[in-house]
């Protein structure tokens, strides 16, 4: 099991830092390899169960996650929203943040704890590594795009 966290500062309002980073399709438009499939009829919010699929045929891993808490940002609020993650090979949890920053702009903290399930502890520093690189990366993009 390996944790970790990513911090941003971006030049957006926290309500779209927070719409950009909790609309769940939008992750497997950033994320190589990944499709992301909403289990749960629309609003998004506490319950919603979604599905990150990566991989390429049988070599793919479905993530399956909740949403535990949902509070969207309000006027110089933090929003939060907090994940379960409940594959049958990844599990842990995750949780975006998005709070005011200075000037105006997002702080966006993403704290993550992931294991996957067959995956040996000797592994965690690759784990670790990758996995910072790859959500650090799709955070940058989902942040950037409208």
């Amino acid at each position: 099991m390996v944790t970790f966290q990513l911090e941003r500062t971006v030049p957006l309002p926290l309500d779209e830092a927070w719409r950009r980073l909790t609309a769940w399709p939008r992750h497997g438009d950033v994320v190589p390899l990944t499709r992301v499939t909403v289990l749960t009829p629309e609003p998004a919010g506490e319950g919603t169960v979604f599905v990150a699929r990566t991989g390429i045929g049988p070599f793919a891993v479905d993530d399956r996650m909740e949403v535990t808490v949902w509070r969207p940002p309000g006027e110089d609020e933090p929003g939060l929203a907090r994940l379960e993650k409940r594959g049958r090979a990844v599990l842990g949890w995750a949780e975006i943040e998005v709070r005011p920053g200075p000037g105006g702009r997002a702080r966006v903290v993403w704290r993550e704890e992931v294991r996957l399930r067959l995956l040996p502890s000797l592994f965690d520093p690759l784990l670790r590594t990758t996995a910072r690189a790859v959500f650090g990366r799709a955070a940058n993009r989902l942040l950037r795009r409208p």
